[in-house]
């Protein structure tokens, strides 16, 4: 293994502080800086961590000549915003889902990295999950046989969530259920189709001039025989939280549970039809990591429930994909090589949901990917 180090910052401590101890006992990180505009939580973390370096303006980081890359995990509207700045100031990105609110914005951070070389990478948990990963060795195995058709959905009630999120367009927020599906094939989507069904409260209609209590869309594949279903909801729909994927293959396909922390169905094709599903255990895929980061596949930062971030706890921990994601990024860097998902493949993923949104605007109507989000 290289002893190379990476020197990294983490930006936005609420969901962020899930990475610090995970980048502290990575063999090729060294997590130098953190930035918070809240100064006492700031230190407080910071404190608590050993770190030196602290920061409440992020234009004051971005200045710092011994950070390499950030990891951002600030509210949705500065993603774009703040990986752009990143990126101009000649520093790689990880940046929390999604990678940004406007197919303008996409399509700046892919110039930007295919102009100065440097790495972006969308830090989409869902495609590092153990659930996922269990899939996805079943796939590179061959057990699923030929692909035929994904699925996908997000559903979870976001009342009470701060800020931006009230009235937010279920498509504006869905590469956890459109990263799977593309990911499982490196697939690519070309175009989309999608409807709204229902309506949410007028008080949660004016936010963003958006009614749909629930839409679904359907994603063609470039260059393929492939097309997948996404759905999404965030609010005035009845449902426990649920981030599914499922893949239905020619000789077996994999279903998520109905209900969170229920096995995986797997179906087995020519068996007699009772014994065609069996419920399954992901396996948990720590050994794919280095040995100093293994056990958070299976733990949080904090050691109190009160304290864990409500995306984590509401999420089911992410599956465990935490140390895989800081994994990938982090080697990418030292290896010199592209990270799952790169720029232009989060701009694929992220504009789907984007342009999703404006199809069911239009009635459904067929919008197609922009150019620059295809290889």
């Amino acid at each position: 293994m290289s002893t190379k180090k990476v020197n990294v910052a983490i930006i936005g401590l609420g969901f962020g502080a899930e990475f610090i101890p995970i980048y502290q006992k990575h063999p090729n990180a060294n997590l130098l800086a953190l930035c918070q505009r809240n100064e006492a939580k700031l230190n407080e973390l910071a404190d608590a961590f050993g770190i030196d370096k602290r920061y409440t303006s992020y234009e004051e980081l971005l200045k710092d000549p011994e950070i390499d890359a950030v990891h951002i995990n600030t509210p949705i509207p500065n993603h774009g915003e703040q990986s752009i700045k990143a990126l101009k100031a000649g520093k790689h990105v990880a940046c929390t889902v999604p990678m940004a609110t406007t197919v303008e914005e996409c399509e700046e951070i892919v110039k930007l990295t295919q102009a100065t070389g440097l790495t972006y990478m969308m830090m989409e948990t869902v495609v590092y999950a153990r659930e996922f990963l269990y899939m996805k060795e079943l796939y590179e195995n061959g057990e699923l046989g030929k692909v035929q058709f994904l699925k996908a959905s997000h559903q979870q009630d976001m009342d009470g969530w701060p800020n931006y999120w009230p009235g937010l367009p279920p498509m504006h927020y869905a590469t956890h259920c459109v990263g799977p599906v593309l990911a499982l094939t490196q697939g690519e989507a070309e175009y989309v189709s999608c409807f709204g069904s229902g309506t949410i409260r007028e008080e949660l209609i004016k936010e963003y001039n958006s009614p749909y209590a629930v839409e679904t869309t359907h994603i063609k594949f470039k260059d393929s025989d492939l097309s997948a279903q996404v759905y999404r909801s965030l609010f005035d729909v009845a449902r426990q939280y649920r981030e599914s994927f499922e893949v239905y293959g020619s000789k077996k396909s994999v279903e998520w549970p109905l209900i969170e922390g229920k096995p995986l169905v797997v179906h087995t094709a020519k068996k007699p039809e009772p014994e065609i599903p069996e419920e399954v255990e992901s396996p948990d895929y720590a050994k794919l990591l280095p040995k100093e980061i293994q056990h958070f596949t299976t733990q949080g930062v904090y050691d109190s429930k009160e304290n864990e971030h409500l995306s984590f706890t509401q999420g089911a921990g992410h599956g465990g994909s935490h140390p895989h994601l800081v994994h990938e990024f982090v080697e990418a860097l030292i290896q010199d090589r592209s990270p799952y998902p790169n720029a232009k493949q989060s701009a694929n993923i992220t504009c789907v949901g984007i342009l999703a949104h404006e199809s069911a605007q239009k009635g459904g109507a067929i919008i197609k990917l922009p150019d620059f989000t295809l290889s």
